[in-house]
């Protein structure tokens, strides 16, 4: 027998309880960004982390860490003072797919945002919409990638407007703009309301969502992330993306 929206609405309400709490912490890669204080710091390693978060978790925080030792534990500063002389620090760097060339032209570019273009905050703070950060992220693709870059590279940022579910930079976006009492989101992005965050869609958080019926689109894309943003907006309109918690703890460590 299927649920009733508000019965799947307090089913997530509790779920998100019981795993939006610090201990989140220690098991996930919001843990890096954890290290810092200062606002670009933890923007820089956060961004950082996400976009190599992919693959197997433990592998993803030692390779987060070995990027943070690299910058000298320092990202803004790293990247701010980023030359050719450094290009050495790099060499050996790999992700599965992300190597250090890659990585070496993501600080160029991130160095380039924090000098002309405001920061990554800026980027979103501009191109917000009234309901959306989905075209914040085409313009974030587009500002970032102007710098003479390996074509290969431009894989490693998601484009929501071809398609894409953009999971890892969804769930950066609810680090920098989410805040909750728990202290796993940051919340340091004052200009851009929690209201237009998108659900970080994945194979588990998708799988759950199309077992409560709250997601019918078979692939895990931008019109299904489109479809589940509206329903969990339907749940919460202020704070959707906390059921991100519900969803993604139930397919892990539940087994849902």
């Amino acid at each position: 027998m299927a649920l009733k929206s508000y019965e799947i609405k307090e089913f997530l309400d509790e779920k998100v309880i019981q795993y939006n709490t610090p201990a989140f912490i220690d098991l996930d890669p919001v843990q890096i960004p954890h290290r810092y204080t200062l606002k670009e710091d933890i923007e820089i390693s956060g961004f950082l982390t996400a976009v190599i978060s992919w693959g197997n978790r433990t592998s993803i925080l030692k390779n987060a860490d070995r990027i943070m030792r690299i910058m000298g534990n320092s990202p803004c500063d790293f990247i701010l003072n980023y030359s050719d002389d450094h290009l050495e620090k790099l060499t050996g760097f790999v992700h599965r797919t992300f190597n250090a060339g890659d990585l070496a032209y993501f600080i160029s570019a991130l160095k380039f945002l924090y000098k002309e273009k405001d920061g990554l905050e800026g980027i979103f703070n501009r191109y917000q919409t009234h309901d959306s950060l989905q075209p914040a992220i085409h313009r974030l693709k587009e500002d970032f990638f102007i710098l003479p870059h390996a074509l290969r590279t431009r894989k490693h940022l998601p484009d929501p407007l071809a398609g894409s579910a953009a999971k890892r930079i969804n769930m950066w976006l609810r680090w920098m703009v989410r805040s909750d009492h728990a202290g796993v989101d940051f919340g340091i992005w004052k200009q851009v309301k929690p209201s237009k965050l998108s659900c970080p869609l994945d194979v588990h958080t998708g799988n759950i969502a199309r077992k409560l019926g709250i997601l019918h689109r078979k692939q895990n894309d931008a019109r299904a992330v489109s479809e589940l943003d509206a329903v969990l907006r339907s749940f919460d309109p202020m704070d959707p993306v906390k059921y991100d918690y519900a969803l993604f703890g139930l397919g892990v460590y539940e087994g849902f």
